[in-house]
């Protein structure tokens, strides 16, 4: 490479993406192409650098193979940062081989990270453990590096293992700061913030109050008897049973912790459980029939008992019954989670986040926007969500992820 190229791509590795463009602006050969490409995608316009990327790869030709290899990463990593979350996965798998087979390593162990963070961002945990436990961080550049232990903390964090992630995050922090990128000292900070900030509500004999992560993370360890409203689950101490799919029954198991331990009128279960405001014989005909679904579910754990005014909650090894809800009382708190990242997502990526369908996904984008809660830009295809992150809503407690132990 001549002098030129080679202060360009330091300024790129220092993260300084206009000291670059400075020196290969007016520039079209391949190398000049590439780092123009990797250029605009620091400075967010990411359309134009894969523009730029897919000129430099046909310009490098078929011979060069590791030169387009880089090419293909780099566009896999505009495609994960634009949240393009459903292209195929094939073109970063193949580079990621070339890379590795030719001896560049460096290269090869960025494009394993790429996929563990694009796993992490699916929910799919496990999967992004393992692809993590193949690197070895010592043996990546310092910005490199801080952005594995950035996956590695998000993984923890999901996880609700906040003594990991902690220990993620500093050193994530000193590789931030001996690579000397402000932007990524600033992202690691950012990280650190949200293990101290409320990420849930703990509701128990008719009070509230907020928790950070380590306290969820103690509560779910302790003896108490937990009605878990963010992710549908009612555990103690020994086992835990998911009621993600009986929407009915759930809201009858938060009804009675809520209360507990007194009990609840059968006027107060049939309004929330059905929706109405006025109950009829079919409606206490059908209570009785869910309370006894809803006893059968949980006969390992609680009793459910009937009182002469409607029915009562009874743990069989807890002294204390609390319910875990979301920090906000939202319908489409998962979506605004994700959304909360600042990041600009497409429809399908958020449905294929959430484990859910696009058409789904698209009601709650459609309320969310009603409401004012998010903005749009773009047609069709092209269309993109987002809103500015909101303090205090840390989206741990609110994506599809089972707890340690599921």
């Amino acid at each position: 490479m001549d002098s030129l190229i080679t202060a360009a791509a330091r300024a790129l590795a220092a993260g300084d993406p206009l000291g670059a463009l400075k020196r290969v602006a007016l520039r079209d050969d391949a190398p000049a192409l590439a780092l123009r490409g990797i250029a605009m995608a620091q400075l967010g316009d990411y359309v134009r650098a894969k523009a730029l990327l897919r000129r430099a790869a046909r310009a490098f030709g078929p011979y060069e193979t590791i030169a387009r290899a880089r090419c293909a990463v780099a566009e896999a990593e505009i495609a994960l940062v634009s949240r393009d979350l459903g292209e195929p996965t094939q073109a970063l798998d193949a580079a990621r081989a070339t890379l590795e087979a030719h001896g560049d390593h460096t290269n090869a162990a960025y494009a394993r990270y790429l996929q563990a963070r694009r796993l992490l961002l699916i929910g799919r945990l496990d999967d992004a453990e393992l692809t993590l436990a193949e690197l070895d961080p010592a043996a990546l550049p310092p910005a490199s590096r801080a952005s594995c232990e950035l996956v590695g903390a998000g993984i923890a964090i999901r996880r609700l293992r906040t003594a990991t992630a902690r220990a993620a995050l500093i050193r994530a922090e000193q590789a931030a700061r001996q690579a000397g990128i402000p932007a990524l000292t600033a992202e690691v900070q950012n990280a650190f913030r949200v293990l101290d900030l409320p990420t849930a509500r703990l509701i128990a004999n008719g009070d509230e109050r907020l928790l950070r992560l380590d306290e969820v993370e103690a509560l779910l360890a302790s003896a108490a008897f937990v009605v878990d409203a963010c992710r549908y689950m009612v555990r103690d101490a020994r086992s835990a049973i998911s009621l993600e799919r009986r929407p009915v029954l759930f809201v009858l198991a938060r009804t009675l912790a809520e209360a507990w331990p007194g009990d609840v009128p059968r006027a107060t279960l049939i309004a929330h459980a059905f929706r109405t405001k006025h109950a009829d014989e079919s409606h206490r005909a059908r209570l009785r029939v869910e309370i006894g679904r809803l006893r059968t579910l949980l006969r390992s754990v609680a009793n459910i008992s009937a009182t002469k005014h409607g029915f009562t909650l009874a743990p069989h090894q807890a002294s204390e019954v609390v319910v875990l809800a979301r920090p906000v009382d939202d319908a489409h708190a998962a979506v605004l989670a994700l959304l909360a990242d600042g990041e600009a997502w497409s429809s399908s990526a958020l449905a294929l986040a959430l484990c859910t369908s696009q058409r789904s996904v698209q009601r709650a984008l459609d309320a969310l926007a009603t409401a004012n809660k998010v903005d749009s830009f773009g047609r069709g295809r092209a269309r993109r969500w987002m809103t500015p992150p909101m303090p205090g809503f840390p989206t741990s407690l609110l994506l599809p992820t089972p707890f340690p132990g599921d």
